[in-house]
């Protein structure tokens, strides 16, 4: 196996706690209230949303020890609060303890979408960087579906307190992905930029590629850094608009395809639909085991076809399955397995596009001096749109039918066509340095 891969794939793991921990709860959703009395609205403040908004709490400030500390550093930090909270949870006597420790593991989660995509990016040759980066989203899949097994196999095998276990046992991936992150090196581009030490950045180099030519490739990251700096740019300023714009869109569409608000309320919509035996079809696990292959065939494509065309590609399968359920609910026409099928079509066309495409693509349109600002940007717009979506969607379930709400996404869809066809750039193959002097070029501040 080769360095790049190898060090890709220990980082990448910080997507399997990610998703592992947002999906875990579940297991723990009624036993905890039950055990605890608690009210609705208590369980869904202290229990249910507590970590997600941890999540937004650590995307908005992950740059920060990103670009201080480093990225390696932070990995380490992250691999340490996924450890705490899962034990903390596990053991926790009182539901403010455990809301304090599921804080925690989502500052972790929002931490690790800065830092661990930042990273892969910044050490990833330009024709493998989509497939390597697209390993932490993977794994973010790969974390849920296994969280989900873990839940069913301990709720089979222990008693009342199984809860505590499945909560708990995230610690075991958590302390082998902390002692992994000491077996990688520091990113080259931060070492060069932050703490301008060309030697030790050739080094590394040198693991990534033998046969590399580091002088020039450490000359190219200083001249883009160069330029970069003498427009003496603020983040928010018109010289890096585009790359915001970009970030922000990539973002924002991400949670408008209606993903968390098919993954967290499946159930509900199965419901409202009469489905009956047809709900099988549809379980989370089920669920999972798509978004897997899907994410899996998404990687192998991402690097031959482009980011481009795979958003197309998702984009047409969002449409036509939001379309076709906003269809039967309109009409009445809910019978047999045509809804479980188009809802499995949807995530399919989620896990092949933006699942896969979101991380890759806002890792690799920011100028290395400001890729963990970025990173942040987008990942507090990814966070902070789940939240509110999350949080509306009981009161949009009560007020509508299927009907409007998946129109109103397949509506959303289509404008996510126009973004990719005028705005999103392809940036396959593309060296880091080059997208920068793209995206930036022929700005002031």
């Amino acid at each position: 196996m080769s360095n790049i891969l190898k060090w890709s794939l220990f980082v990448a793991m910080a997507g399997f706690l990610f998703g592992f921990d947002t999906a875990v709860i579940s297991g723990a959703d009624k036993p905890i209230q039950t055990l605890w009395g608690l009210s609705d609205l208590q369980h869904g403040l202290f229990i249910m949303s507590m970590a997600l908004w941890g999540t937004v709490i650590g995307a908005l400030f992950g740059n920060w020890p990103t670009d201080r500390l480093g990225r390696r550093p932070t990995l380490l930090i992250i691999g340490v609060l996924y450890l705490v909270s899962a034990i903390g949870s596990a053991l926790a006597t009182d539901p403010l303890w455990f809301s304090a420790f599921r804080l925690i593991g989502g500052f972790g989660v929002g931490m690790s979408t800065v830092a661990a995509p930042a990273y892969i990016s910044e050490i990833a040759p330009a024709d493998r960087r989509g497939q390597l980066v697209a390993l932490y989203q993977f794994n973010v899949v790969f974390g849920i579906f296994m969280a989900y097994v873990s839940n069913a196999t301990l709720g089979a095998l222990l008693d009342a307190d199984a809860w505590r276990w499945m909560v708990g046992i995230e610690a075991l991936p958590a302390l082998v992905y902390t002692l992994l992150v000491f077996l990688v090196p520091r990113s080259p581009r931060w070492l060069v930029l932050n703490r301008n030490d060309d030697v030790a950045a050739a080094h590394v180099l040198r693991q990534i590629d033998p046969e590399v030519d580091t002088d020039r490739q450490i000359a190219e990251i200083r001249s883009a850094d160069e330029r970069d700096q003498q427009a003496r740019s603020r983040f928010f300023s018109k010289r890096y608009r585009l790359p915001i714009l970009l970030a922000f869109l990539m973002a924002f569409f991400n949670q408008f395809t209606g993903i968390n608000f098919v993954l967290y309320y499946a159930p509900r919509i199965l419901e409202s639909a009469e489905l009956g035996s047809n709900a099988a079809l549809l379980s989370t696990a089920g669920i999972g085991l798509i978004m897997v292959l899907f994410t899996m065939l998404g990687i192998a494509l991402i690097d031959r076809l482009g980011r481009r065309t795979l958003m197309y590609i998702g984009s047409a399968g969002y449409l036509v399955s939001l379309s076709i359920i906003s269809h039967a609910f309109f009409t009445d026409d809910l019978g047999g397995a045509l809804i479980p099928l188009q809802l499995c079509v949807f995530v399919a066309a989620h896990g092949i596009s933006q699942g896969t495409v979101i991380w890759v693509f806002i890792s690799e349109i920011f100028p290395n001096r400001e890729r963990a600002r970025g990173q942040s940007l987008g990942s507090f717009t990814h966070w902070f749109f789940a939240a509110a979506i999350t949080l509306v969607t009981p009161w949009v379930l009560g007020a509508f039918s299927g009907g409007p709400v998946f129109a109103f996404f397949a509506v959303m869809m289509v404008l996510q066509v126009l973004f990719v066809a005028l705005l999103m750039p392809e940036t396959k193959g593309v060296s880091l340095e080059d997208i920068q002097k793209r995206l930036t070029a022929g700005t002031a501040s």
